[in-house]
């Protein structure tokens, strides 16, 4: 369905993209600081589950309107950069709390069905993912080959492989570092504060990047 050549210069597009740190992988570490290497990894989880959906859409037509509507693309923009600012502030507040957290190696005294909730809502949001399905995955549809949705769901599910794969590495580096801040109570709230702050930093940044036109 998918001649091998596509699909092998998909991958490789796909890895370069996901290799460069953008928002969920700045979520991903902002949360593996602050909260641990389960938080991390149910992020990651997450994340992909919302870009996954992004890719469905795509398939289904609604890429193109979002990737052609200013409009719709600055509000999807701006709401993914608003909650990653609430949820660093979060973390910021409850830094102080990490080192319970740390003892029985959960997310931060929520349920892992919210840390899920919430790497989804910030995967589904994310800029550079929405752009690249919407502009880059089409180009790489044999269109003539028919299945053309089915053909979209396949690389993006090779997207998705990829990019939970990175970005667990990515938690797990993270999360390693944190298991030696957690030696100190003050070093913990301190890399507490850094990853909410990382948070913060990057929802500022998608809000004040991108499309201008």
């Amino acid at each position: 369905m998918v001649f091998t050549d596509r699909l092998t210069a998909f991958a490789a597009v796909s890895f370069l993209l996901i290799v460069i740190p953008g928002p969920s992988v700045l979520f991903v570490i902002g949360r593996a600081l602050a909260q641990g290497r389960r938080a991390a990894l149910t992020t990651v989880v997450g994340n992909t589950l919302g870009a996954y959906v992004l890719v469905v859409g795509v398939a289904l037509g609604v890429g193109t309107v979002v990737e052609r509507s200013v409009l719709v693309f600055t509000a999807l923009k701006l709401a993914g950069a608003g909650y990653l600012v609430y949820l660093g502030a979060k973390a910021v507040r409850q830094r102080k709390s990490l080192l319970s957290a740390v003892a029985d190696d959960g997310p931060g005294g929520q349920g892992s069905a919210r840390t899920l909730w919430e790497g989804f809502a910030v995967g589904v949001a994310n800029p550079k993912t929405i752009v690249f399905f919407a502009a880059v995955l089409p180009q790489f549809v044999d269109r003539g080959a028919g299945h053309v949705v089915l053909q979209m769901l396949l690389l993006g599910l090779v997207f998705n492989v990829i990019a939970l794969v990175c970005d667990s590495v990515w938690g797990l580096v993270a999360a390693t570092a944190r298991s030696w801040f957690a030696r100190s109570p003050q070093r913990l709230g301190s890399v507490g504060g850094v990853g909410g702050l990382t948070m913060i930093g990057l929802g500022v940044a998608v809000a004040a990047t991108g499309r201008k036109d």
